[in-house]
Order: C-alpha cells, then sequence, then structure tokens
C-alpha cells in the first residue's frame, strides 16, 4: 500500500472491490460526506477526462467552498486532496461536489436531491475559479431521472450529460433514504426496505440504470450517521440499503 492510500485508511475510507455483477468494481465507504472528494481522486488518477458526478442525496450539496481557489488541482495528487478534504471543506458536508468540480475530478453533475441547505447553488452550471465551466443538472428522484432519461422534456438535461460522459462516478448518501418527522422536524426517519426499493428501481429505471452503470468507475458511499438517526439507526438503514443497491441494483455481494 502507497503512502497515499495510507492516508485515506487514516481518515477511516473503507475501500471496497465489488467482484461480478455489473457496474463499477470500485467502492468507498466512508462517514462524512466531503471524504467522497479524495475517494473520487483514488479512483480516478491523475489522469483521464473528469468524471459525470451522479449522486443521490435527501441535500443539495452545491455549496461553493469557502475559499475555492485554494482547493488543489488533482494532479496535486491524492493526499493533497485528501488533506485538503479534511482541513478546509466545511463540517456540514455541502461543498465537496464544488470542491471537486475546482479539482478537475468532476466535469458535470447529475444531482438526485429534493432539499436545498442554505447557500446551495441552484444555477444551471457552475464556473470554477479555473474558467471550467459544469452543468448541474438536478432531479428530485430517480424516477424523474429515468423518465427524463427516456423521454426527455424540453429542458431536461440528463440524457444529454449521460450520453456525453466517459467515466461516471456514483455517489449515494446514506440520508437520501430518509425524511424528517412532521410531528417533530428535528426527528430523522430511516426509511424502510420497501420504499429504499421503490425510490432506487422504479418501474422503467433500468435503461437510466445502465446508462448510468455501463460508464460507472466507482461507488462511494457516505454514512452520515448525525443525518440518519444516530448510530444505531444509521446502522439498521446501511443494511437495507446495501441490501438493495449493492445485491439488486449492482447485482454483488453486499459488503
Amino acid at each position: 500500500m502507497d503512502d497515499s492510500q495510507r492516508h485515506l485508511r487514516l481518515a477511516g475510507i473503507i475501500r471496497l472491490a465489488l467482484g461480478g455483477g455489473r457496474g463499477p468494481r470500485d467502492a468507498y465507504v466512508f462517514d462524512p460526506h466531503r471524504l467522497a472528494l479524495p475517494a473520487w481522486a483514488c479512483a480516478l488518477g491523475e489522469d483521464g477526462p473528469p468524471a459525470l458526478l451522479v449522486t443521490l442525496d435527501r441535500h443539495l450539496d452545491l455549496v461553493v467552498p469557502a475559499a475555492p481557489a485554494a482547493v488543489p488541482d488533482r494532479s496535486a495528487g491524492l493526499r493533497a486532496l485528501d488533506e485538503h478534504a479534511r482541513w478546509h471543506l466545511d463540517v456540514r458536508n455541502y461543498d465537496h461536489v464544488l470542491a471537486a468540480m475546482e479539482a478537475g475530478l468532476v466535469g458535470d453533475a447529475l444531482v438526485l436531491a429534493r432539499a436545498t441547505p442554505r447557500g446551495a447553488s441552484t444555477a444551471e452550471h457552475y464556473v470554477d475559479t479555473r474558467g471550467r465551466s459544469h452543468r448541474l443538472v438536478v432531479v428530485p428522484t430517480v424516477d424523474r431521472a429515468a423518465e427524463a432519461w427516456a423521454s426527455p422534456a424540453p429542458g431536461d438535461r440528463v440524457r444529454e450529460v449521460l450520453e456525453a460522459a466517459e467515466r461516471v462516478l456514483l455517489d449515494v448518501d446514506l440520508d437520501c433514504f430518509t425524511s424528517l418527522s412532521d410531528a417533530d422536524p428535528t426527528t430523522v426517519l430511516p426509511w424502510p426496505r420497501d420504499i429504499i426499493r421503490e425510490y432506487l428501481l422504479p418501474p422503467d429505471s433500468e435503461p437510466f440504470w445502465e446508462a448510468v452503470l455501463s460508464r460507472c468507475v466507482a461507488l462511494t458511499l457516505a454514512r452520515e450517521p448525525h443525518h440518519c438517526g444516530g448510530l444505531l439507526a444509521s446502522g439498521r438503514l446501511f443494511q437495507d440499503v446495501a441490501e438493495v443497491l449493492f445485491r439488486e441494483l449492482l447485482r454483488t455481494e453486499p459488503p
């Protein structure tokens, strides 16, 4: 193991090799979502075009980093991006996507999310500090993305960004599969497995998933226990999500 990958282990990133199945052969599991930045750097290396990010989340993590020009370029190496994620990205875990664009790791982003944190961009493009323009395509659910892939309406860009992508990073935040209680908005309610399956694998979504997975080089999975009802609740949710995500969508054994 080289020094940079040892750095990932010290950060608490678990790297998985996915055998058989379909889609990515490389996966990374961690708690705070900002650790996706070094995981993406590890998955993509220093060469090749930026990837399309397809991310499933409860929150729209499109807040501009506090010092976007200070984000290291991918050529600085994995360790530099790991240190930047841990020491400089926001602990609220909502600026890593645009930081990855600043680093040259991510080109466009297809964001499946339904809640907008304060300061999150709602623009259709993000121009980074190096002058590169990135498309931001936001849809609320998988079934909406699948519909836009199959039969694009005017203004739909799901098919557009997927067809243009040479490589895809599939990113999942565990809190995608939670809701806030109507009775107490501070209480997080993890979804049962049948609702998780309904969200991830709605009818007629197979062509969309085939387009994503045929180009996918890595999966990143953020557990985010603080947003999933705590350690015990997030552990139970992780088990349910893993069964659907790994066994049913990726057709491989859960970790």
